[in-house]
């Protein structure tokens, strides 16, 4: 039996008590730093009522524009201009069919393909969340087998492309891998049989096949198939029921590419291959509800969001064709995209583009005036006129001198 001494001062058993009531205090003080609750997404909000779906066309420079590249088929597509909750602009041209001469109407359905990335993204960051994981967590932690190429990858390395796996358009053999469909499972396998381009975290390089794999993370962390849980935990939460999967059965828009004979049919998606990295349809006010909760902070905690949209890229990050790098954030990007064009201005926007298989998009963001821009365009080879029509809306909206050219 432990035995203090009289002389060691005081009565043994009120020792005692001391040490143990010391004991349980420290214990609890443990117990509550191990069991705090983590930070969680925001409570839902109630979701303003949406905007009557009806066109508008309060900008007249762009709405000028707009009617001269629609009415000569330059442009096919959808425009929204908005600020705020307000919509200053609404506009499509063109055909959804046009072996039907089915014309486009303002709630047709576009592929997204790489907008979608910040939809995978944001699975992450919320599963990070709710303590699931942890951007900071090894890719091998989720993945299984994993190849010891692998182990230096942190999730945040795949969010940021950062990671050094081979994109799928670096692999050999890409032709049939475009056209051949393929499982998540398979998706996996064949992105652990090629060596790393580079060290993790030494260099940005676009990848597709990063995301899938942040893709297969989603479903092991969720339990749940990816399009299943974004459903859940997003689209339906925001009353977004013109976005999900691209599936073939989506009744999405026909997409074209100009090719000898004009603009051509581009039936054959297989987004398969880019799940979890291109494979979501939206319209162009569903992407407006969407941009409104991201940003107002009603979708993720401060601290995710913020990772969301903070440069990734090693300091040592080139510029790109001359001008400013972007900055590389976790399914989305931030960069003076005004700059390219003339006039130019200026103010930094958050944004993604977007394009697969007869569609070309881009969707962006200037946060200090809360203006949001979005084009989805039916054909793939309307870059140019994508992006220009991008920068006038968001030119326009600003009070910005309106470009009228892309800058060379």
């Amino acid at each position: 039996m432990f035995h203090v001494p009289r002389q060691s001062g005081g009565h043994p058993r009120l020792a005692m008590a001391v040490i143990a009531a010391l004991f349980v205090l420290a214990a609890g003080l443990v117990a509550w730093a191990t069991v705090r609750p983590m930070p969680t997404a925001p409570e839902p909000e109630p979701l303003p009522p949406r905007p009557p779906l009806v066109v508008v066309e309060t900008l007249p420079q762009l709405t000028a524009q707009l009617n001269r590249w629609g009415g000569s088929g330059q442009f096919t597509g959808g425009v929204l201009v908005a600020r705020g909750d307000e919509v200053l602009f609404r506009q499509v041209h063109g055909y959804a069919d046009r072996s039907l001469m089915k014309p486009l109407a303002l709630n047709s359905r576009f592929r997204l393909a790489s907008i979608s990335k910040q939809f995978t993204a944001a699975a992450i960051l919320r599963l990070q969340d709710e303590g699931v994981l942890s951007t900071h967590d090894p890719l091998c932690k989720w993945i299984q087998p994993c190849p010891p190429a692998w182990e230096p990858i942190r999730l945040y390395h795949l969010l940021g492309h950062s990671s050094g796996v081979p994109d799928l358009m670096a692999r050999p053999g890409w032709g049939v891998r475009r056209v051949t469909p393929a499982t998540v499972e398979e998706l996996t396998a064949q992105s652990a049989l090629y060596r790393l381009q580079f060290t993790p975290g030494t260099k940005v390089r676009y990848n597709n096949a990063g995301y899938n794999l942040l893709g297969a993370v989603v479903e092991k962390a969720s339990g749940r198939p990816l399009h299943d849980f974004l459903r859940d935990a997003f689209f339906e939460p925001l009353g977004m029921a013109d976005t999900g999967y691209d599936d073939g059965a989506s009744d999405v828009v026909m997409g074209y590419a100009n090719l000898a004979g004009g603009p051509t049919e581009q039936p054959d998606a297989n987004v398969s291959i880019i799940f979890a990295a291109g494979a979501l349809y939206s319209t162009l006010d569903d992407l407006l509800v969407w941009e409104r909760a991201l940003h107002r902070g009603q979708l993720l905690t401060p601290r995710s969001y913020a990772m969301m949209i903070a440069d990734h890229a090693p300091e040592s990050t080139p510029d790109e064709r001359g001008r400013p790098r972007r900055d590389w954030g976790f399914g989305l990007f931030t960069n003076s995209l005004g700059r390219r064009v003339s006039p130019d201005f200026l103010d930094r926007q958050i944004y993604h583009t977007g394009s697969w298989s007869g569609f070309r998009n881009l969707m962006t963001y200037q946060p200090d005036a809360d203006v949001t821009v979005i084009v989805l365009s039916n054909n793939y080879h309307s870059r140019d006129a994508v992006f220009l029509l991008s920068q006038q809306g968001m030119a326009e909206a600003l009070g910005r001198p309106f470009p009228t050219a892309m800058a060379r």
